[in-house]
């Protein structure tokens, strides 16, 4: 039966959904880490650890999930990650000592969040389209912004009137019921349903050829293997570009509620200025996403780490002229600009490493950037712990998101492939 849509923007709906679930299940355990405290009595880094043990997992997980991807394709990938983070969430009610939650919420949902979360999803969603790529996973993953506002106010209602147990439980049953039949309907790319990227009807014989996007048809033609892409300079720019941009987006989501506290706003206006991000962030990556398929990746990066750049520069200005205009500078920068880094991420590494490895070699650069996204709180914290307060943690991370434009520039995926808005220009050139 002939479907009255392409195909592929079912592959974006599925993904909207996993993205609204599964990355918002992880996040919820800040809604659960209350509740236990109050009911075990642990230690606060003992409890938060587990969370942040989380990020071992996913990065141990990573490469593992991107060869899994090469081999088995995205239903494996998915399936397997509704299994542990939905065993995860089910798993945790039963704890009664602080390694079970490093197990179920750290181990388990974390590696789990790797599969159905940004990383895995880049894995295939860039092969369904070519000229909209960055507009269609800008879309798929707008999905995490509707579930924060949908998904976390309902978890923190069943907290306040049934207790964590049962909204942890509720949670790995949803993950159940609703993430494991529609991953299902993923295929790795459109090929294998006899289709081609966006839509496009297959060149019948005779008639011309659609224009390639190919730039440099040398590096294009070769087989990339993990081990001929770590031997290029590309690959390490890339590894660097990411590593910066995850450190900067976390640096400044774990700190900036505490920050704006410290400095005498109310919590009601850091609690919005945090829901605020991601609400802008959905328009945010579905523009910039679309921007990048007119102009390209790394100008649509460079606008994002501009974008957090500006947050940071905000930020250092609140401490000393604290007004409610600087906060909104901080919030529209931060998630209009800053979120829309994660519209190219996929779209970036396929552009160069395209092939049959290409999940591989994206598994080991989310590796470098699951090692930012670590760093980025920790170093942010062990510097205000050093010197007394933000200002030279956030004048550092400044100059990370500079670094993070600068790498992805160099890595240069518009030299490899032209994205659509530069096809005609390839066309003049040739």
């Amino acid at each position: 039966m002939r479907l009255p849509l392409f195909y592929g923007w079912i592959v974006v709906a599925v993904t909207f959904v996993t993205m609204a679930i599964g990355v918002n299940a992880r996040t919820s355990f800040s809604l659960f880490f209350p509740p236990i405290i109050s009911e075990f009595g642990w230690e606060r880094g003992v409890t938060a650890g587990a969370f942040s043990f989380g990020f071992v997992a996913s990065g141990v997980a990573s490469p593992l999930i991107g060869r899994l991807m090469d081999r088995a394709g995205p239903r494996a990938v998915m399936e397997l990650g509704v299994l542990l983070m939905a065993g995860g969430l089910l798993l945790a009610p039963l704890t009664s000592q602080p390694w079970h939650l490093y197990l179920t919420i750290g181990v388990m949902v974390g590696a789990g969040s790797v599969c159905l979360g940004y990383s895995g999803q880049s894995l295939f969603l860039p092969n369904w389209f070519i000229r909209k790529r960055g507009f269609a996973i800008g879309i798929a993953f707008a999905g995490v912004g509707i579930g924060s506002m949908t998904l976390l106010p309902w978890v923190q209602h069943m907290i306040e009137q049934t207790g964590w147990r049962t909204a942890c439980t509720a949670m790995g049953l949803t993950i159940l019921i609703v993430l494991a039949p529609i991953n299902l309907l993923l295929h790795k790319r459109p090929e294998d349903i006899g289709l081609q990227p966006d839509g496009d009807a297959a060149p019948a014989a005779g008639t011309a050829m659609p224009v390639s996007n190919i730039v440099d048809p040398v590096w294009a033609a070769t087989d990339w293997t993990l081990r001929r892409a770590v031997a290029t300079a590309r690959f390490w720019w890339l590894a660097l570009g990411y590593f910066c941009g995850l450190y900067i987006w976390y640096a400044v989501q774990v700190h900036q509620t505490k920050f704006l506290l410290d400095i005498g706003f109310s919590p009601s206006v850091a609690v919005w200025a945090l829901g605020a991000v991601s609400l802008l962030g959905i328009p945010g990556q579905i523009f910039l996403g679309h921007i990048s398929d007119r102009i390209g990746r790394e100008w649509v990066w460079a606008i994002s780490c501009a974008g957090f750049a500006i947050c940071f520069a905000a930020l250092m200005a609140l401490k000393f002229q604290p007004s409610f205009w600087l906060v909104w500078l901080m919030v529209f920068t931060q998630g209009a600009l800053g979120y829309g880094l994660t519209s190219i991420m996929g779209a970036v590494v396929f552009e160069i490493f395209q092939g049959r490895h290409q999940g591989s070699i994206f598994g080991m650069i989310m590796l470098a950037a699951l090692a930012g996204g670590a760093a980025g709180p920790w170093v942010t914290g062990l510097l205000y712990d050093r010197a007394g307060d933000y200002t030279l943690a956030f004048g550092i991370a400044i100059v990370v998101s500079l670094l993070s434009a600068l790498s992805v520039w160099q890595a240069s995926p518009g030299k490899v492939r032209a994205v659509a808005g530069r096809l005609h220009k390839l066309q003049a050139a040739k």
